[in-house]
């Protein structure tokens, strides 16, 4: 397994008065650390143009995806997609960035603006070559990956921005620039760079958008382990080895549950410092315990995590809560969704005593379905998951 991996994140805004976006991106993985990222741009707005970038991205992300060469990939796509006679240009342009091990980046562009590079703090200047394919100019680049890279691609529509108001001829390219290279030093994860950007963005065009928006980043990254330990297991002659596998395993850890975080103090001779202090009324307040990095309340907070996450796989409209708050869920999404690259989950099978009441919506099942909803949340994300049951 390469020591570096990508986080990868996109956000878009629709051309007001569009229920589509123009613009699509796909996203498909070959191996653990191989992934191709298309971002296509369809002519105009509404549903002609979703259906071409959809169609364009699909093609393109598929036959890479499957080893086919570069050039054959490129040729096709830039063969089917026909010139309009009016306004001279393809009906759809496309931005590939393929992750080779994790090692190597192939970046493919055409006609899109110029995939934007920050390499350790700076705007970093790779090299291009272009060539003709299919009668098409295409920009072709293959850069060596170093940790803390950043690739920002985007549509038409992030320089367009401001056209005529804040700008008098758009965003210039080396201004976008400059923009994301404040927020990298940062940590962020890729969709939450991607967000600021498209949020300033459409923020230029006054909240109208004239133009669909897509910013597309990926950040290249060391691999970061986080372990988090959900409920107690159903055998309590297993705590013992829930504990030690809990333990053994590099990376921070965290804790969920008052049972859970019984069980834990216990097995680490540490007592629980319990606080009454309520960062957000809907959220339990959090504890700690000498050697756990984060000790929460179980099912509430899960839930809110889950919220948390859900709304980050699609408009990320709350990451400024997450981001910033320091409630228990808050600082689970910031450990799971921005650090973590490598989940392990355990999870423990027990039936909790006081969730039994007939009057409370919470039993076992509920337990059981958090888990697997966070999880699925998380691989959507790219996040290499391990979950174990006892």
């Amino acid at each position: 397994m390469n020591h570096l991996c990508a986080d990868i994140g996109w956000k878009s805004i629709n051309h007001e008065g569009e229920q589509l976006c123009g613009d699509h991106v796909d996203i498909v993985s070959q191996n653990e650390d191989s992934t191709v990222i298309v971002l296509a741009d369809g002519l105009g707005s509404g549903v002609k143009a979703s259906i071409l970038s959809t169609l364009t991205s699909k093609i393109i992300s598929t036959m890479m995806a499957e080893g086919m060469p570069v050039e054959a990939c490129v040729s096709t796509i830039a063969a089917t997609l026909p010139i309009c006679s009016v306004r001279g240009v393809a009906y759809s342009t496309f931005t590939i960035i393929h992750l080779v091990e994790n090692s190597t980046a192939e970046l493919i562009q055409y006609d899109n603006p110029q995939v934007i590079m920050i390499r350790e703090g700076e705007i970093y200047d790779y090299p291009k070559t272009e060539r003709t394919i299919g009668g098409k100019s295409i920009f072709m680049s293959s850069i060596k990956l170093q940790e803390g890279d950043v690739f920002v691609a985007m549509s038409d529509g992030c320089p367009h921005a401001g056209i005529g108001m804040a700008y008098n001829f758009g965003w210039k390219h080396e201004d976008i620039a400059e923009f994301m290279k404040q927020f990298v030093p940062a940590g962020h994860h890729a969709k939450t760079l991607a967000t600021l950007l498209v949020n300033e963005c459409d923020r230029l065009y006054g909240h109208r958008p004239g133009d669909d928006a897509t910013a597309c980043v990926v950040r290249i990254r060391e691999r970061n382990p986080v372990n988090i330990l959900f409920g107690p297991p159903r055998n309590r002659d297993d705590c013992g080895r829930m504990m030690s596998l809990f333990f053994s395993k590099e990376g921070k850890h965290i804790v969920c549950g008052g049972t859970t975080s019984s069980i834990v103090a216990s097995y680490l001779n540490k007592p629980i410092q319990a606080s009454l202090v309520y960062e957000r009324s809907d959220v339990p307040p959090t504890a700690a315990i000498e050697g756990v990095d984060l000790v929460t309340e179980g099912v509430i907070t899960i839930s809110r995590v889950i919220e948390y996450a859900k709304d980050f796989l699609d408009t990320n409209e709350k990451f400024q809560e997450w981001s910033t708050g320091k409630d228990g869920a808050s600082q689970i999404c910031r450990l799971l969704f921005e650090e973590a690259t490598d989940i392990n989950f355990y999870v423990g099978r027990a039936i909790n005593p006081a969730h039994q009441n007939p009057d409370l919506p919470i039993h076992f099942n509920i337990k059981m379905n958090l888990v697997e909803e966070l999880s699925s949340c998380l691989k959507q994300m790219g996040k290499n998951l391990k979950v174990s049951y006892f």
